[in-house]
C-alpha cells in the first residue's frame, strides 16, 4: 500500500468526492453531487482540498485532506484536517492514522502551528490521537466537536 497526491490520480477523483459526498450528507445538504464533484477537483489544483489517497494494486482505500476553509462559521482557522474516510473493508489496520499523520506532516511542512478538524462522533479517536477539545458547537443540525493539535 502506498500514499500518494490524488492530483496524481486524478482519474479516482470522482469516485473519492462521492464516498464524501455519500460518507457526510449534512455537510452537503445543499450541494449536488455533481457541483461537488467539481468543487473537489478543482481543488486539488488550487489547494483548496489537497487530498492524499491510499492506494493498493490501483485502487483506492482510503483519504485524508488538507482544506483551507471546512468550517464555514470559523473562516479564520485553518488549514483543517478533513474529509477521513476509509473504505469499510480496509479498517482496523491503522490506515487512517496513517493518513491523518502524512497530513499533519504536511500543514507542519507549510509551516502551520495548528490544524483543526471538526468531528460529529469522532471526538474520542482523536483525543486519543493527541487532538484537544477547543469548543463544542451546533452545525449541520447536531452538536460537534472543534479540535486542534500541532501538527
Amino acid at each position: 500500500m502506498k500514499l500518494d497526491w490524488l492530483r496524481n490520480h486524478l482519474e479516482h477523483c470522482d469516485t473519492v468526492a462521492a464516498w464524501l459526498h455519500r460518507q457526510f450528507p449534512y455537510e452537503f445538504a445543499e450541494q449536488p453531487l455533481a457541483d461537488w464533484q467539481a468543487e473537489f477537483r478543482a481543488g486539488q489544483d488550487n489547494g483548496d482540498w489537497r487530498m492524499l489517497v491510499a492506494l493498493h494494486e490501483g485502487r483506492v482505500l482510503g483519504c485524508a485532506g488538507l482544506a483551507r476553509d471546512d468550517l464555514p462559521q470559523r473562516p479564520e482557522l485553518g488549514p483543517w484536517l478533513a474529509c477521513v474516510y476509509v473504505l469499510p473493508e480496509a479498517r482496523g489496520q491503522g490506515l487512517a492514522e496513517r493518513l491523518i499523520e502524512a497530513v499533519c506532516a504536511l500543514a507542519r511542512e507549510d509551516g502551520h502551528r495548528r490544524i483543526y478538524l471538526h468531528t460529529r462522533d469522532r471526538a474520542d479517536y482523536y483525543a486519543r490521537r493527541g487532538w484537544q477539545l477547543l469548543e463544542r458547537f451546533d452545525a449541520f443540525g447536531a452538536d460537534n466537536s472543534l479540535m486542534w493539535r500541532r501538527p
